[in-house]
């Protein structure tokens, strides 16, 4: 029954239901002729104190509303500013736009009603933050997060007590000593002083511990230490705080009780990279409104804690790069109450171990990683059946087995499977998941054959990589795939015998890595004709392109120049033939050009159009003519790796490779080149001093020490020089020694001629090969401090005189000296000729020396002193004689000795007599 009160509220209740839309209508309707004027003024101020170089501020003139220009929120009613919102969008990264700079006039003090300010990722650098912002009274919401602020934060912040949200974030020489000042902001709710230095603040637990509304604390990067538990025994914002960051700073696992005091409504907690170890205290019964937890890269063990099993609100937890050792079936058991919310489960780079556990109750999950880790065994098949899984990652552990069934897992984008130990055939369920986008199945034992079938439903595939896998790829050259690929990776797999046209013909294709893939076809027409469908495409994507080490023959095509965002390209080991096009001289983006290891003849292309080349190898090809004087700094300004060894190249060394600044290998060997070394090698910068850009890009094969070896990132520290084998004159310039960076030099198998320059500057050098030359003189007797010295060739030159004595050059072996008719001493020989052995010390002298020596001892051996020896041996003789004589026991032992040690004294005087004899014949 309907009664008179309810009548009377229903009435009430319409009747301010229609006040309060007539209110909403004539909000709507009142808008006033257009902002103040006094702020428009007070604006356009502030706008000329400002740098900005994009026109961000184009709308900001006289004769419009400046509530209607950029950035600029005003009250509909009263015209007033009440929005100022100029941040700096670094979220597109494509965007041209530069942030602001200059200054910050305090013209915006006359924006009475201002609420809201955000001047983020500007660039105020060398700025102080300024101190009238404190007296704009009615500001809730102020972020000025990496603007490039200095000096000290104004106390006037204080004076802002309506502040809802502060954010003074990433402005990095901001010095902070203490935060008293943030006990007069009541209302905050936000506060972010990440990566603001708050080492020198005494207490600052305390200081936040005034805020009593604060929901989100974020203080990551802030140079925090432990903070005492009992600080927070009676905060003011227990029960509100519900978002804490801490993450990058030093904590020791204290910091787990000490947040299990201060609030029960924690929704989020950020403790990443704080160099926490040790177990994880049990401590975590209270937080049971708990929904993220971060622990990710720090160094805790053992396992999950039993009372993890009253976070049953827990959506996401990441314990990323600790050292978790626990059999991940126990841990997991320990997630029970959160079976239903987990979604993000992120577990990688933990020793757990045992198998994989059983993960059927949670069925929520969304993300599951769980990388570098020891669990073994094979893959359940319940693992197909999570239908809103997003992302499975399981690279790198010891699984093993075939692959489950995957039809189930309908939302699948991302599947990880790399670096195992699976195999057997990959089940064509895989073709269903129609939500797939990156695929990654690559170093495993993985076999048969993927068919259309493996493909048919993938239309949001982007990038699959099945290298290093026994598998073979059957696919057809008109089939029509029904995805549009990013990134294909097929190294070490049987895609031949044919090329796959289709993969080239797809135009957003980025990046292709076909290595030693098994293509045999004789004709190239596939790689052509798939090359030359991309050319004719409006905006070619294509980036990085490696098909090395296949079969293919015939020529390499010449469209080249379509592709302007070409940044790596290998062609090497193809079995190529004919020249080098010359449009490959003219990609400004290519930094890795490798085509050795082919048939190629013709002149070395020019490269002046690739500014940005770090690597190019043409090694081991048929390529002629003269080196092309465009290999120069102002063609090639960061080229690091220049090698075109095994050529036929003639001619002299250009002089343009001197001005080459960041070159740091540079290997010309084996070819037909003549001439003089150049004397401006020592202006090749990167070999004396370091450079910045040194961004080294996969594997370079370098000569190091006699041997072939690759280089990778350490390809950094190596300087090396190699122009051996060739037909090159003249002498070694004495300014190759200012190469102080210099660590390998090899100028073997030449006709130099004239001395070896003095070395010693050069303290890094390791390796050193002069061999098979015509140098002359002596070895400079600074090669004794080049410490760092483990391979030295001087063999085969006309060197002479004596090896110099030291631990270094003595260790190497005689090999290093050999060839040399007039070079002695160790470890050559033993004695040089001419030299005295000085029996009693074990010394050698030089025979040429003074005669003062020799004349005194023949003063010393007078009339007297020999009567005396003659004396002394009949005694000493007859003694022993006599006693053998008369006695046979004595007799027959002296006699037992002596055959004993006959032998061991017969060896050690031919160790003696043996580089004697050497030296004679």
């Amino acid at each position: 029954m309907i009664t008179q009160r309810s009548l009377y509220t229903a009435h009430v209740g319409i009747v301010c239901l229609l006040m309060v839309f007539s209110v909403c209508s004539s909000a709507g309707t009142s808008k006033i002729n257009g902002c103040i004027e006094k702020e428009k003024n007070a604006l356009l101020k502030f706008k000329q104190g400002l740098g900005d170089e994009s026109n961000v501020l184009s709308s900001w003139e006289t004769k419009t509303d400046c509530c209607q220009w950029r950035g600029i929120t005003g009250n509909n009613e009263t015209g007033r500013v009440i929005m100022l919102d100029l941040s700096h969008n670094i979220s597109d990264v494509f965007s041209e736009e530069q942030p602001l700079s200059g200054g910050i006039i305090p013209s915006l003090v006359e924006l009475q009603y201002l609420s809201y300010l955000d001047l983020s990722f500007n660039s105020f650098d060398g700025l102080e933050i300024p101190n009238f912002i404190g007296s704009v009274a009615l500001l809730k919401h102020l972020k000025l997060a990496s603007v490039g602020f200095v000096g000290t934060i104004p106390h006037q912040l204080g004076n802002l007590t309506d502040l809802h949200t502060l954010d003074l974030s990433m402005n990095i020489e901001l010095n902070v000593t203490d935060l008293d000042w943030l006990s007069r902001l009541p209302s905050l709710r936000y506060l972010n002083l990440s990566r603001l230095n708050l080492s020198e603040v005494v207490d600052w637990s305390q200081s936040i511990n005034k805020l009593p509304y604060l929901l989100e604390l974020r203080l990551s990067s802030c140079g925090l230490t432990n903070v005492n538990p009992s600080s927070f025994m009676l905060n003011n914002f227990s029960n509100s705080l519900e978002l804490l960051d801490l993450s990058d700073n030093h904590f020791d696992p204290s910091i787990f009780y000490w947040l299990s005091n201060i609030s029960t409504n924690l929704v989020q907690i950020g403790l990443s990279a704080c160099q926490m170890k040790g177990p994880i205290p049990d401590v975590f019964t209270n937080l049971v409104s708990l929904v993220s937890l971060d622990l990710s890269y720090n160094q805790l063990e053992g396992g999950l804690p039993k009372s993890f099993r009253k976070l049953c609100s827990l959506e996401s937890l990441n314990l990323w790069e600790n050292r978790l050792s626990d059999r991940l079936y126990d841990s997991v058991k320990n997630l029970s109450c959160s079976e239903k919310t987990l979604k993000h489960l992120l577990l990688s780079g933990n020793p757990f171990w045992g198998p994989f556990p059983d993960l059927t109750k949670f069925t929520s999950l969304v993300e599951l990683y769980i990388d570098g880790t020891n669990i073994s065994g094979p893959l359940p098949k319940s693992l197909g059946q999570f239908s809103k899984l997003d992302s499975l990652s399981l690279v790198s552990n010891k699984l093993n087995g075939s692959l489950p069934d995957f039809s189930g897992l309908s939302s699948l984008r991302l599947l990880f499977l790399s670096n195992n130990q699976l195999s057997g055939s990959v089940p064509e369920s895989l073709g269903q998941l129609s939500s797939l986008e990156v695929l990654l199945l690559s170093s495993n034992s993985l076999d048969g054959i993927l068919t259309e079938a493996h493909f048919s439903n993938l239309s949001r595939l982007q990038s699959f990589d099945i290298s290093q896998n026994p598998l073979s790829l059957n696919l057809s050259s008109d089939w029509i795939p029904p995805f549009q690929l990013d990134s294909v990776v097929m190294i070490s797999c049987k895609v031949g015998p044919a090329f796959p046209k289709w993969l080239l013909s797809q135009r957003k294709l980025r990046s292709l890595h076909m290595a030693n893939a098994g293509i045999s076809d004789s004709i190239p027409e596939g790689f052509s004709e798939s090359l030359s469908s991309l050319c004719k495409s409006q905006s070619p994507s294509l980036s990085h392109l490696d098909i090395s080490d296949n079969q293919l023959s015939g020529e390499i095509p010449s469209c080249w120049t379509q592709f302007q965002g070409l940044l790596f390209l290998n062609l090497a080991k193809y079995n190529f033939s004919g020249k080098i096009p010359n449009s490959l001289s003219h990609l400004p983006n290519v930094m890795l050009l490798r085509l050795h290891e082919n048939n190629l003849s013709g002149e070395m292309p020019s490269l002046e159009g690739c500014k940005e080349l770090r690597v190019v190898d043409l090694g081991r090809n048929r390529l002629s003519g003269r080196i092309p004087s465009t290999l120069a700094g102002q063609n090639l300004p960061k080229l690091l790796v220049l090698r075109s060894r095994h050529n036929e190249f003639s001619g002299s060394l250009p002089l343009s490779l001197c001005s080459l600044p960041a070159l740091h290998v540079l290997d010309f060997s084996h070819n037909n080149i003549s001439g003089v070394i150049p004397k401006c090698l020592n202006n090749m910068t990167a070999m004396s001093y370091e450079v910045t850009d040194n961004i080294i890009l996969g594997f370079v094969q370098v000569v190091w020490k006699g041997i072939e070896i690759e280089f990778g990132q350490n390809l950094k520290l190596l300087r090396s020089v190699d122009i051996s084998s060739n037909s090159l004159s003249g002498v070694i310039p004495e300014n190759i020694t200012n190469l102080l960076k210099l660590v390998s030099l090899n100028l073997s198998r030449n006709n130099l001629i004239g001395g070896i320059p003095n070395f010693d500057k050069l303290s890094l050098l390791e390796s050193l090969d002069l061999s098979r030359n015509r140098l002359s003189g002596s070895i400079p007797t600074s090669f004794s401090s080049l410490n760092f010295l483990s391979y030295l060739d001087l063999s085969y030159n006309n060197l002479s005189g004596r090896v110099p004595l030291s631990t270094q050059m003595q260790s190497f072996n005689a090999s290093s000296f050999t060839g040399n008719l007039q070079l002695c001493g160790p470890p050559l020989t033993k004695y040089c000729p001419g030299d005295d052995i000085d029996q009693d010390r074990g010394q050698v002298t030089d025979s040429g020396g003074s005669n003062e020596n020799e004349e005194d001892d023949n003063g010393f051996i007078t009339f007297g002193f020999g009567v005396s020896v003659g004396i002394g041996f009949f005694v000493g003789f007859w003694g022993l004689c006599g006693s053998l004589l008369l006695n046979s026991s004595w007799r027959h032992a002296y006699f037992r000795f002596f055959d004993d040690k006959k032998e061991l004294i017969c060896k050690r005087a031919r160790a003696l007599l043996k580089p004697i004899l050497q030296r004679e014949h």
